[in-house]
């Protein structure tokens, strides 16, 4: 009786830890935004100085976003992992309640 509860719980403490890392699969991640490196041209970059500060800081913004995005993504990851830990330490109590038994 002890074993099949032991199994039981095991088997509970998977079924946590795999809904919850479903849960974190199924979020996408945000998309990538790809700012195209300025060309060489033939006008000088003086002649525009208002349309340079402005792309500059449209890439600082989706450069904040991108690193915002890893940051969360980090979190995540490092959630999962204290999880597994988790889970994994339960195991090997379980396995020396088995043994005992």
């Amino acid at each position: 009786m002890g074993l099949t509860r032991n199994i039981s719980l095991v088997f509970a403490f998977a079924l946590v830890f795999l809904l919850r890392t479903s849960e974190a699969q199924d979020q996408t991640p945000a998309p990538m935004m790809v700012v195209q490196a300025a060309s060489a041209s033939s006008t000088p970059t003086v002649s525009r100085p208002a349309e340079n500060i402005s792309s500059l800081q449209v890439a600082i913004r989706a450069l904040q976003q991108v690193k915002a995005a890893n940051e969360e993504m980090l979190k995540k990851q490092e959630a999962t992992l204290q999880q597994l830990d988790e889970l994994e330490k339960a195991t090997e109590q379980l396995k020396v309640f088995a043994k005992r038994a």
